[in-house]
């Protein structure tokens, strides 16, 4: 998958994941500002839609291609692995930040693999997959950051994610801000201030 890396002094390496029409060069001053010690590996998605970057298909808007998605979860999760055997740096210790179709396929790293991530920021993300069982996530933090008017993202999204990841014990907090689908700067506050309570 094609990403940036950089070392960082702290134990912990932030995976960098954009949203739809973005690339891999896009969060890197956010995964700064919320974490400045920490590693970063961005990544950019493998799927192109209309010449956009995304990390899986989806059917519509709202709807998504469930086997891509599961695919690309697969492949993402093998790709950290790569990463971490690469560049050295410690396969446990990974926190994703995540906006929009990134949120979710880090969502989607949750849903699926119990030892994906130690911890998650997913800004403006919905619900990846319904009616599976998970994972015990006991270990994991995850933060969710949500537009109360957010046209792409319902606020029932938010609170489905919030109350899926709380039954399989994750440590998960819902930081609303009162706008839209766009990330606002209230929010990469509080993801600084989350990262630095939890890691």
């Amino acid at each position: 998958m094609k990403h940036i890396f950089e070392k960082g002094s702290s134990d912990i390496t932030l995976l960098l994941l954009h949203g739809t029409g973005g690339t891999e060069h896009d969060l890197i001053q956010l995964g700064k500002m919320v974490a400045p010690e920490a590693s970063i590996l961005s990544v950019r998605g493998n799927v192109l839609e209309n010449g956009m970057p995304r990390f899986f298909r989806r059917l519509e808007e709202g709807v998504f291609d469930e086997e891509d998605l599961i695919f690309r979860t697969k492949e993402l999760y093998e790709f950290l692995d790569e990463a971490s055997q690469k560049y050295g740096f410690d396969r446990t210790k990974i926190v994703a930040i995540g906006y929009s179709n990134g949120a979710n396929i880090a969502a989607s790293l949750l849903f699926h693999y119990e030892d994906a991530l130690s911890g998650a920021v997913l800004h403006h993300p919905m619900v990846p997959r319904r009616g599976i069982s998970l994972p015990n996530l006991k270990e994991v933090h995850v933060l969710i950051t949500a537009g109360e008017l957010d046209p792409m993202c319902p606020a029932q999204e938010s609170l489905d994610l919030e109350t899926l990841l709380a039954e399989v014990q994750a440590d998960v907090e819902v930081f609303w801000t009162p706008g839209g689908h766009q990330l606002v700067q209230g929010e990469v506050e509080r993801a600084k201030d989350w990262f630095h309570e939890k890691f």
